[in-house]
Order: structure tokens, then sequence, then C-alpha cells
């Protein structure tokens, strides 16, 4: 069985592990959902993913990983190389550290922000197969979340290359996803955040970054 990613290409979570297949260089399937029309939701898609939710990956096994850590431990572990958890303890303490700050502080704030605040998720403001209702309030938290985030990754940023251990990581991919998914609450690096611009403008030579 060949692996199989459920995707959609507009949204930043299965960006993450179209990223990291790509860093690997894992040949897999890609099976496109719509998230814009609901099909997420559909009869069709909750048979293969009750949760509603992408990425979803198939693996080679025929188990079902419907969240980007399961999915970053089975390629960490199918595909050690190149690694993207770390190799040492220390770095992958390190690492492990700010991937969890950057999914709460960065990803979830964004989140936060758009699903609490968008017309167009009125009754969604949580992924997955049950309707939750918007809070305002929670959109104006994100908003300064956000922007919060922002400043703390341009002070880390600050003479480094990379977010964590001094090397590529899974921190990295997920630091990019959230600060481009970040163009949607219309919060994107500007002349505050110099060591994040340069940063950002490195992470795009890479090819991965583009998909």
């Amino acid at each position: 069985m060949k692996l199989t990613l459920y995707d959609c290409s507009t949204a930043p979570s299965p960006r993450r592990a179209r990223i990291l297949l790509a860093e690997k260089g894992v040949a897999h399937d890609t099976v496109q959902v719509d998230l814009r029309s609901g099909e997420q939701l559909g009869d069709a898609y909750r048979a293969i993913n009750p949760q509603c939710t992408v990425p979803a990956l198939q693996t080679e096994e025929g188990l079902l990983l419907t969240d980007n850590a399961a999915i970053t431990a089975y390629l960490e572990a199918r595909y050690p190389q190149p690694p993207v958890l770390g190799i040492t303890p220390a770095d992958k303490a390190e690492i492990a550290s700010w991937q969890w700050r950057i999914e709460f502080e960065g990803l979830l704030a964004v989140a936060e922000a758009l699903r609490n605040g968008s017309p167009a998720m009125a009754s969604r403001a949580l992924p997955g197969p049950v309707d939750y209702a918007q809070i305002p309030e929670l959109a104006q938290r994100g908003l300064a979340r956000v922007q919060q985030f922002f400043l703390l990754l341009n002070d880390h940023l600050a003479g480094r290359d990379f977010i964590a251990a001094g090397q590529f990581s899974i921190a990295d991919i997920t630091a990019v996803v959230a600060v481009d998914f970040a163009r949607v609450v219309k919060v994107k690096p500007g002349d505050a955040h110099p060591h994040l611009q340069r940063w950002r403008a490195v992470m795009a030579l890479r090819p991965s970054m583009a998909l």
C-alpha cells in the first residue's frame, strides 16, 4: 500500500504535512478534500476520517493518522533521513519545546482569531464533526496573541538561522506555516520584525516551502 495524504491545498494544517513529506523526499499519493464546500463533513470523507479534518495520512501499513503530531512521528521513524526532530537528547528536547510553543502561541492563536471572527465560520469555531458557535472576544484575543507571537519569534531569531538546536527542524516547518497563515487575519512581518523577515526569506529558498 502506498502512502496517501488527504490534503487541502488552501489550508495550513495539511501544508505542514506536505512540506514534511517533501523535505524527506517521500513519494505519496494525494487526495484533495475541498474544505470550502464542506466536503470534510460529508459521508464519504467521514467514512475515511470520522474526525472530519485534514491532513490525514494513510500509511503503508494501512494505519490512518489524523494529526500532524502523529504524521511527524511516523515519518521520522519510517524515513529517518533527513531528521527533523533532532538527534541528540538535548536537540530533541529543544526542538520539541519550540514546536509546542509555535503550535500553541502561533498556529492556535491565528485559528482563534479567524474562526471566531470570520462570518463564514459562524457555526464552525472549532474544526471537527461538531458545530461550535463563535465567541467574538476570542477573535480579539487571538489577534493580540498573534502579534505577540511575531515579536517573540523575531527576538528569538536574532543571530539564529533556525528556530531550534541550530538545525532545520519540524519547528521551522510549523513556524513558516504559522507566519504565512497569519495573513488571513491581516498580520504579517513588518519593520518591527527584521530577524523574522530574514529567516522567512531564507526558508523560502527551500523548494518544499513553495508547496
